[in-house]
């Protein structure tokens, strides 16, 4: 059901109409014009149920027998249709933020992961008519829509860093989620302003193997630069030597030269130098 505009009209012209007619039914009855002072008086009982007060940020719904009429959304005093039913709907933002959930990622680990959701009501049609409580299914979607979307990532990666993961792309992470719970809660009349995870760890079973796997990662990469580089360090300096004509290497010597300049640099430890007096031969 799609949301639509109720009549309504100023309700202090309405109040004035209704002291006008209360006058009337007053005037009536002291002139013992009866059905005229009953006349009157119903009417402005009739009236006085059509006022009605719209708070900022809040709309009305308006019910009549079973019908749905329309939504006022102005905020104010008004005079609108008599005998309605007027529900109202908070339009103001509000945030949702779910339990620690357990799931398992796209490689199988099992993590814990929470998210909070900031979300308005735009349809107050939808949320009153189309589902039973909109609050409690933005929570349920909610929760569901976070399972769904830690099930297609890894938590992270060791191997590919352009692979996308719930731990390093948080920003992608967020809109992705944002635009499931989007369309999961249109039918509920509900705009998903900002998605966004609070909470995103291994669960305790498996946090300290994969902590262990993660250092282990990192100790990999380090050595991988530090490889690098030696190797870059050792061929630079080959190449000067030669250039300049300082000293006549052959492959030996260059070896030999390439083997410690290797040790001394990709070493842990500070190395001790040795020199060497007499021949290499």
């Amino acid at each position: 059901m799609k949301e639509i505009k109720a009549w309504y009209t100023n309700g202090f012209v309405g109040i004035v109409g209704i002291a006008i007619l209360l006058i009337a039914a007053f005037i009536s009855f002291l002139l013992q014009q009866m059905i005229f002072a009953v006349l009157f008086l119903l009417v402005a009982v009739v009236f006085a149920s059509g006022i009605t007060i719209v708070q900022p940020n809040q709309a009305k719904v308006l019910i009549f027998f079973g019908r749905y009429l329309g939504t006022i959304r102005d905020s104010g005093l008004f005079l609108t249709i008599p005998f309605t039913i007027r529900q109202n709907v908070s339009l103001r933002v509000r945030n949702f933020t779910s339990n620690k959930l357990k799931v398992n990622d796209v490689q199988g680990n099992p993590i814990e992961i929470a998210a909070v959701i900031v979300f308005r009501v735009i349809d107050s049609a939808k949320a009153t008519f189309d589902v039973d409580d909109y609050e409690e299914f933005v929570e349920i979607q909610s929760e569901a829509a976070i399972r769904h979307v830690a099930t297609k990532y890894p938590y992270d990666t060791f191997t590919d860093d352009d692979e996308i993961t719930l731990r390093g792309n948080a920003d992608i992470i967020s809109d992705v989620l944002a635009n499931e719970l989007q369309e999961r809660l249109k039918v509920a009349g509900v705009e998903v302003i900002e998605a966004r995870l609070t909470h995103l760890a291994y669960s305790p079973e498996i946090a300290s193997a994969m902590l262990q796997r993660q250092q282990a990662a990192a100790i990999l990469a380090a050595r991988k630069k530090i490889v690098e580089g030696a190797v870059s360090m050792a061929q630079m300096a080959i190449e000067q030597l030669d250039k300049e004509g300082i000293l006549e290497l052959d492959d030996e010597r260059k070896a030999n030269m390439v083997n410690n300049l290797m040790v001394a640099i990709v070493s842990e430890r500070a190395t001790q130098p040795v020199i060497n007096t007499g021949s290499l031969y």
